[in-house]
């Protein structure tokens, strides 16, 4: 078992991979579905939670969800499949980066999954070359709250990825071509929710288990994350569900 399963398994009672509650979840999705056969197309899908609650919610929808892991897929397909599902979800294990759909979607999620693609701006366009004309997207990402010490936002943006205000985050979108219709920001409850699972889950595993070959490896990565969360980043890293169509471009102006 390595870190990415690990991770997987650190989800179990909290399969939403964002700081996001069910009634959130729900209504996003409430929000973001127009038509009983809209095609949803998830790029980071992680087990693939969302897609399969979405397909509960309204009946005539299709989703594909795209990931690189796999970890959890099994389990869902064979939950959409005791549903009556599983004729009307699609998960395959790929590079969101690489993939590319064979039909555009009414509506794209990306929750959480911008570090794939190499941060804000890529996902945008990402999403743009999957999305039907009319179509919306549901973009997840992190911003700074408040503005970090040096060792959290180094800790934090690691990777390709980095982090802004809100406004600035916002603003970034909007200058892409994008209008917001609608958000959520995640609340300080939804954030220690997530990451109180997240530990936890991970901890009782590693207590659980003590003679799996990977039990020393999940409790100190649960004892690391709950060190980074509670000693550093709670409260200075929101996350920001973004509702977005694309801007039109504006009319021109005839001189007669």
């Amino acid at each position: 078992m390595d870190r990415r399963q690990l991770s997987a398994l650190a989800h179990a009672d909290h399969p939403i991979s964002a700081p996001l509650s069910d009634s959130t979840v729900e209504h996003l999705l409430h929000r973001a579905i127009r038509g009983q056969d809209d095609h949803l197309l998830d790029l980071g899908c992680g087990d693939g939670t969302w897609l399969l609650r979405a397909l509960q919610a309204h009946g005539g929808v299709t989703a594909v969800g795209v990931d690189i892991s796999g970890e959890g897929f099994d389990h869902v397909l064979s939950e959409a499949a005791r549903l009556g599902l599983e004729d009307r979800l699609e998960l395959r294990r790929q590079d969101v980066a690489e993939y590319r759909s064979t039909r555009k979607a009414d509506l794209v999620l990306s929750v959480g999954a911008a570090y794939a693609f190499g941060g804000l701006l890529q996902t945008l366009d990402a999403a743009r070359e999957h999305l039907a004309e009319d179509g919306m997207f549901l973009l997840g990402d992190c911003f700074w709250e408040r503005e970090p010490d040096a060792d959290v936002r180094a800790e934090m943006e690691n990777g390709p990825q980095k982090f802004a205000d809100l406004p600035t985050t916002v603003a970034q979108v909007v200058a892409d071509g994008w209008t917001p219709i609608y958000g959520h920001i995640s609340t300080m409850a939804e954030w220690d929710e997530y990451q109180w699972c997240w530990t936890g889950t991970l901890a009782q595993w590693a207590l659980d288990n003590p003679e799996h070959p990977a039990s020393g490896l999940a409790h100190q990565m649960s004892a690391a994350h709950r060190t980074s969360w509670l000693g550093g980043y709670r409260g200075f890293l929101g996350f920001v569900v973004l509702l977005l169509r694309r801007t039109p471009p504006p009319a021109s102006t005839e001189v007669s």
